[in-house]
């Protein structure tokens, strides 16, 4: 007579099993997990501010819903962002908010192969902003300044700078898409300094978010601002207009530009530096022009 075969029960057959784990109670455990973490101070940040547990667990949570449905956003030329070790990404700036440079945050996090984190540099007045200042410090951002660009590159850190700074986002939509000047080549020193390459950046998409028509300076005044913006819909519609149009955007990441052949003296010299931040400048708006092609429509 054949042995009989005990055939074990599936654990959704069997009575005594607990009922299986959905993902609903999977989110609810981590979000219980979360706050046990926040409330015992179990969670590290770095000499700069950046707590990567609330990044990864709020802050980009809440840009993700931005970056794949209302500006359905693309990205190209994700491998010519290194994986590992310190280098500079240096993009166009505009839209009037700086929503550019979250977007960015989230691209490189979520979709290059690496989960890059992009450690931006930020204006005096984003630190002087109520709760805003203090998110940007959780999420990464320090000053834009060269010792804190150096610290960071030299600590192996994808480091952002915007070098049009107020210039770009807030110039009028008349001249979207022309860069501003780029300052002094600061970002380009700090590169020199530390031998990182640069990584030029082309944002298109954030220029249509809130068409900047007009720049009310007597309230910008008032109220210690680079400008205050007039648009379509603000402040016309009141807190309906603080809402962003669904512009299509692209972000595409160029070859990096090597600086360590330049040795850190190199730093010192004007016209390296000059050359080399009319290079970025030119490489960006040239990519600029490229991906305005690639876009069908404003919206699509």
């Amino acid at each position: 007579m054949p042995e009989a075969r005990v055939i074990p029960l599936r654990p959704e057959d069997d009575p005594a099993a607990p009922p299986p784990a959905t993902d609903w109670d999977e989110q609810v455990s981590r979000a219980l997990e979360f706050v046990r973490r926040r409330v015992t101070g179990d969670y590290d940040t770095d000499e700069f501010g950046f707590d990567p547990d609330l990044t990864d667990h709020v802050l980009l949570p809440a840009l993700r819903p931005l970056f794949s449905r209302w500006f359905r956003v693309e990205t190209q030329g994700l491998a010519n962002v290194p994986d590992i070790g310190g280098a500079l990404l240096v993009a166009n700036h505009s839209g009037t908010i700086p929503m550019d440079a979250l977007m960015a945050t989230v691209a490189l996090h979520d979709e290059h192969p690496a989960s890059r984190r992009l450690r931006l540099l930020g204006a005096d007045l984003v630190f002087q902003l109520p709760l805003l200042g203090a998110l940007a410090r959780k999420m990464g951002t320090t000053l834009a300044c060269n010792e804190d660009a150096e610290r960071l590159l030299r600590a192996g850190e994808l480091v952002g700078v915007f070098p049009e700074g107020f210039k770009g986002v807030g110039k009028p939509f008349s001249e979207r898409y022309t860069l501003q000047r780029f300052g002094r080549g600061g970002f380009v020193t700090a590169a020199l300094r530390t031998g990182a390459p640069i990584v030029p950046c082309a944002i298109v998409g954030a220029e249509e978010i809130y068409p900047m028509i007009g720049n009310a300076k007597t309230a910008a005044r008032l109220l210690g601002l680079p400008y205050f913006p007039i648009t379509p819909t603000f402040p016309l519609l009141g807190p309906l207009g603080a809402v962003p149009l669904p512009s299509k955007w692209f972000i595409a990441f160029g070859e990096p530009i090597e600086t360590a052949s330049y040795g850190p003296a190199a730093a010192d010299d004007p016209m390296v530096v000059f050359n080399l931040t009319d290079q970025v400048r030119e490489t960006i708006q040239h990519s600029l022009y490229r991906l305005l092609l690639q876009r069908r429509s404003v919206f699509s």
